[in-house]
């Protein structure tokens, strides 16, 4: 029963349309259907050149992913797989909103503010990762994909340290891996079809 109170506290917190709404507010646009579609802070703010607007949806979806983790740890306390289950599928509805023909974000945002309380290591080399990348590449989409591919080698290599540093701790070694496989395969599933578009975009060049 504690399980399923979890996943329901997550997938209603995770399906809040946070782009949609502000957007369809603030501007009159259907963020769905403009720009890339995605409704994620980078495309809120490309398709109304709004800081203010974009960081705005930033920090709500981080939050959605942050009471996610927090509302099970205030109430069921000591277990790890609560909010971890709850924070998943926070991510998950975030990624394929209920409301909006499952068309939603790319999950970073909300994983973040999550795993910022619930397990700290992955953001931290998530973005140590993240700023080496796009220092070297000057795109935001290909930083995401080698951070998404190396946080999670990073933190398999070093599964017997990281271990340590989940709050509360998980009960396993394997629920960790579990929890950390599962968010970054959601988040790498919406960044399959920018990773196609930038290797065509890549082979076009090269033919010109």
């Amino acid at each position: 029963m504690k399980y399923l109170i979890c996943i329901i506290i997550g997938y209603a917190l995770g399906s809040i349309p946070t782009a949609y709404l502000i957007v369809r507010k603030a501007e009159g646009i259907d963020i769905t259907s403009t720009g890339t579609g995605n409704m994620g802070a980078m495309n809120s703010f490309e398709i109304t050149d709004s800081k203010v607007i974009g960081f705005l949806v930033l920090l709500i979806d981080a939050l959605k992913g942050l009471l996610s983790v927090y509302i099970p740890v205030l109430f069921l306390r000591g277990d790890f797989a609560y909010p971890a289950i709850a924070l998943i599928f926070a991510v998950f509805s975030h990624c394929f909103n209920p409301w909006l023909q499952f068309k939603g974000g790319r999950g970073l945002a909300t994983s973040l503010g999550g795993t910022i309380l619930l397990f700290p290591v992955l953001p931290i080399i998530w973005l140590s990762i993240w700023v080496c990348i796009y220092a070297l590449k000057r795109d935001i989409l290909i930083a995401n994909i080698w951070a998404i591919i190396l946080s999670f080698v990073a933190i398999i290599s070093a599964n017997d340290i990281v271990y340590y540093y989940s709050f509360p701790r998980a009960d396993s070694m394997s629920s960790l891996m579990l929890f950390t496989t599962s968010l970054l395969i959601l988040i790498f599933i919406k960044h399959i079809d920018p990773f196609i578009d930038i290797i065509n975009k890549s082979k076009r060049e090269k033919d010109v």
